[in-house]
This record gives C-alpha cells, structure tokens and sequence, in this order.
C-alpha cells in the first residue's frame, strides 16, 4: 500500500493558490480514479481505491502546511507502511518554473516549512516526493503573499497541465519505479 499526500492549508481562501498544488494534484488523482477524499481521519482528509493497481491511500493534511509532518505520522503508522519506499508527497516549489515537475528520493527541505515538518517527524529525508514549479518570487515581494497567492489565469492553464502530468508521473512511480519516473519527468519542462 501506498501514502500518497498532497501538502496544502485546509480552507476556501487557500483553493488554488500555490500553496496548495499539492492538494489540486490529490484532486485531480482521486476524480482521475474515482476515489472520494473526504474521510476525516488522522489530522486529513483521506480517500482509499487503487491507482495503476495498487493500494492507495490519497491524502490532503489538515493541519496547516507548516505541520503537514503531524498529520503524515500519524497515517505512515496507522497503516504501517515503509515510509521509505511507499510514501510519496506532493508540494510546491519556487525554485522550479511554472509547470516544472521534479522527482526526488530523497534530499533536504529546500527551505519548504511543510517538508521540513515531514522530515522532522519521520526522523529521515529518505521518501519520494514530486514537487510541482509554482515560479520564483518576484524580488521585493513577500514568500507568504507569494505562496498563498494565486495564478494568474495563463499560469492556472499551465498549472491546470502540471497536475495532469504529475498524476501520470505519479502512476509511474507505483508502477515501475521512482527513478523511471525521475528519468521520464525531471527532464521535460512543462
């Protein structure tokens, strides 16, 4: 069984900024799947089903991107599974262009408070993660306002197809391996 979170802050006036590229890639998962994220369970809302075969669980953390860690804990043990080898987390990355995806096994933070919380909590940085270009941060313009602000409408159409692409190379990890996915993704811009 696989853990796959979205990480994002939980309320209507974070949908569909940055922030929360993470949770609109669940979204586009689970309606790709027809799997309902909507079980309230360990600090997230959480949906069960199979993607390209395998057992999932979909997960959008409720606590607030800062203490994402908490909540991904709590559901790597109730179900028992090897963080290491079947947790994949999906999150936002300024350092990346608009619609670039990126696959990683393993690696630091790169300054995202969400992922540091997960790292923290799992006492390792060993788990997959695809992170999603949302753009660099204008220079004088504030990381908050920038992370919680939305797309502007050409950026939200390529955003839109980052999703698309990140659920595909989602598949791919669960069915061959992270570093098929990563030779397959990390090398195509969005």
């Amino acid at each position: 069984m696989y853990i796959i979170a979205g990480l994002g802050n939980p309320g209507k006036e974070y949908e569909n900024t940055r922030h929360n590229i993470g949770f609109d890639v669940i979204d586009r998962l689970a309606e790709e799947e027809n799997i309902a994220v909507m079980e309230s369970k360990h600090k997230a809302l959480i949906g069960k089903g199979y993607v390209a075969g395998q057992k999932v669980i979909l997960a959008k953390p409720q606590t607030f991107m800062n203490l994402s860690g908490e909540s991904i804990r709590e559901i790597v043990d109730y179900y028992k599974v090897d963080d290491t080898s079947e947790l994949i987390v999906i999150s936002d990355d300024i350092s990346l262009d608009v619609g670039q995806i990126r696959i990683r096994k393993k690696g630091s933070a790169g300054g995202h408070n969400g992922l540091k919380n997960i790292i923290k909590m799992l006492g390792h940085d060993t788990f997959t993660r695809v992170r999603m270009g949302v753009g660099e941060k204008p220079k004088n313009y504030d990381l908050a306002d920038y992370v919680l602000g939305h797309f502007p409408v050409e950026e939200r159409k390529v955003m839109d197809d980052a999703t698309k692409t990140a659920a595909e190379a989602i598949r791919m990890i669960l069915t061959e391996s992270a570093d098929a996915a990563m030779n397959h993704f990390n090398s195509k811009k969005a």
